[in-house]
């Protein structure tokens, strides 16, 4: 019997994060398989992504500045999902978080499969939080006026698509429980892929904590900046994004940032510090966290919100210190529990292990075998 014929849909491919890191190991566990997605810019994400078959929307032809706002436009991100003509393909493989759930089927016979990172955050679990912190700068007025007249509307399209899949896989049992509770729908966990092996511990520690990823709002790195510009203690801040400003504001002389992804805040850089990190110190409510995973493989002890999808990495006492409230107190206090425990960087290491990418390909293959055409 011939193999299925499969397709990959993500979201966009604009950025490199944790979602677009699945997107290339879906490529790796599927090779054969093309990979569709809204938008595609090939200069903000990993090289290898050139080689591989990758076939955009119509929203692609948009000019470059105003495809830079396509979050502007989620009823456009709809139509042009839903436009896509994937007649040809026995399985569809969605990596999503927003839209990509809306690709149609064409014949009965077809299988959709939703890697689910989250139900749309937007739209469901923090539709408050991103009412009155939109995270658009001097567009966050209008936004604010836009959003209850949207977003009910993409809430019920995005349900509809639900409907639609036939298996749902979520990256964390906080996602898994959104599902239920958003869609009415079961899912499997499958724990997001982690290169685990791209760090090396070392055994002496440096002085300084860490932070990283896209400096949005709702990541809290302020309450990080300033928990240890209060403490006085060196911490190292990599990345960028809309609130860095006011981060740099925020902060103390022994907190310091690196903001080149090609320079500074290069991935060697980045993993070089993290090797010999004293913590790594995260305050911002995960649906997973791949960066937390990263941590631990590198031998930093995790100092981290405990809630949703850390829960799944983070034991308390164990790999790091879980704290309850997102307030600057609560992170000064975990730091200085923190700084009275004694984290092994081997034994931080050998917990990260069960997030390998291996794993992640080995579970995918499965799920996709056991649901293909017969």
């Amino acid at each position: 019997m011939p193999s299925p014929k499969i397709a990959i849909v993500a979201e966009f491919l604009t950025v490199m994060g944790g979602a677009e890191r699945v997107v290339y190991e879906l490529h790796n566990a599927f090779p054969d398989a093309p990979i569709y997605t809204a938008i595609y810019d090939e200069k903000r994400v990993l090289p290898e992504f050139k080689k591989l078959d990758i076939r955009t929307t119509w929203l692609q032809k948009f000019p470059k500045k105003i495809r830079k706002l396509y979050k502007l436009f989620p009823t456009l991100q709809v139509k042009a999902f839903r436009d896509l003509d994937l007649s040809e393909f026995d399985i569809i493989i969605t990596s999503s978080y927003l839209n990509a759930n809306q690709v149609r089927k064409t014949r009965p016979n077809q299988t959709i499969i939703s890697y689910c990172h989250t139900p749309a955050r937007y739209y469901w679990s923090h539709y408050d939080e991103y009412r009155k912190n939109p995270g658009y700068g001097k567009l966050d007025p209008i936004i604010r006026l836009l959003i209850p007249i949207l977003v009910p509307h993409q809430r019920k399209l995005d349900y509809k698509a639900a409907q639609n899949v036939d298996v749902f896989i979520a990256n964390s049992t906080e996602t898994q429980r959104r599902i239920k509770e958003y869609y009415n729908k079961p899912s499997t966990v499958i724990h997001p892929p982690v290169d685990v092996n791209r760090f090396e511990p070392a055994r002496e520690r440096g002085d300084f904590y860490m932070t990283m990823g896209r400096q949005l709002p709702y990541k809290r790195y302020d309450l990080v900046v300033e928990a240890c510009a209060r403490l006085n203690i060196p911490l190292k801040v990599f990345g960028n994004g809309p609130d860095h400003q006011r981060l740099v504001n925020l902060a103390g002389p022994k907190v310091s940032f690196y903001t080149d992804r090609f320079g500074d805040a290069s991935d060697d850089k980045l993993e070089q510090a993290l090797n010999h990190a004293k913590g790594w110190i995260y305050a911002a409510e995960e649906d997973f966290g791949i960066v937390q995973v990263e941590a631990l493989a590198a031998g930093a002890p995790v100092i981290t919100y405990g809630k949703a999808g850390t829960l799944d990495i983070v034991e308390d006492g164990i790999s790091g210190i879980l704290f309850k409230d997102q307030t600057v107190e609560s992170i000064i206090e975990a730091i200085k529990k923190a700084e009275k425990s004694d984290f092994l960087p081997g034994t931080l290491r050998r917990k990260s292990k069960r997030f390998e990418k291996s794993m992640f390909i080995t579970k995918i293959r499965k799920i996709v075998q056991d649901n293909s055409p017969t």
